[in-house]
């Protein structure tokens, strides 16, 4: 990980993701709760599917 001088920047410098996503992520507005929640659960199923079947070292599971 980078070093930096400041708390002030590594926070900017850790932000900037969050905010591209939280700008681009309107998918909860476009749809209802239930149907959001149900596609949530089912995302989150085949991701833990997932990291059950591959036990490789140093292996990750991106969702």
């Amino acid at each position: 990980m980078l070093r930096f001088r400041q708390m002030r920047t590594l926070q900017k410098f850790a932000s900037a993701p969050a905010n591209v996503h939280n700008h681009f992520n309107h998918e909860p507005h476009l749809v209802e709760r239930q149907t959001y929640g149900q596609r949530r659960s089912a995302r989150l199923q085949v991701a833990g599917a997932r990291q059950l079947t591959r036990r490789e070292p140093g292996a990750r599971c991106i969702v």
